[in-house]
């Protein structure tokens, strides 16, 4: 019979897998969504960006190629939270790395050519960090 009567059981059993699979999908998406907001705004001579965060709870990054003795210029204004920041090129070198920041200014120079990201990590924070070279 092509149209005759038809009945379709869920088991109870399908039903709880569902229900606890739409959940933990729910509970993981929640635990990874970024809390408050950064801008990155890359400088118009392509040398450096500012990165201006607000109650931020995540992680970032910029990428920039330097030469060999090319030296970064940063300046942190750290107003509230915990802000981290990585100098780390793609082929391993890691020529900094600072953790719970405070404002002022510093400089860091690279020991070879590469692309290097500058990684900011932020825990409730509100600030800027901006370079450049």
């Amino acid at each position: 019979m092509l149209f005759g009567k038809q009945t379709t059981r869920i088991s109870s059993k399908t039903i709880t897998f569902l229900s606890l699979f739409i959940a933990i999908i729910i509970g993981i998406s929640s635990c990874s969504t970024p809390k408050g907001s950064i801008v990155i705004l890359e400088s118009y001579d392509g040398k450096g960006a500012s990165m201006e965060f607000k109650e931020w709870s995540s992680k970032d990054k910029y990428t920039i190629y330097l030469n060999k003795g090319d030296v970064l210029k940063f300046e942190v204004i750290h107003e509230d939270g915990e802000i981290g920041l990585t100098v780390i090129g793609q082929k391993g070198s890691e020529p900094y790395t600072g953790n719970n920041l405070m404002s002022g200014i510093f400089t860091v120079t690279v020991s070879e050519s590469d692309n290097y990201d500058i990684q900011i990590t932020g825990k409730d924070a509100t600030g800027l960090v901006s370079f450049s070279k």
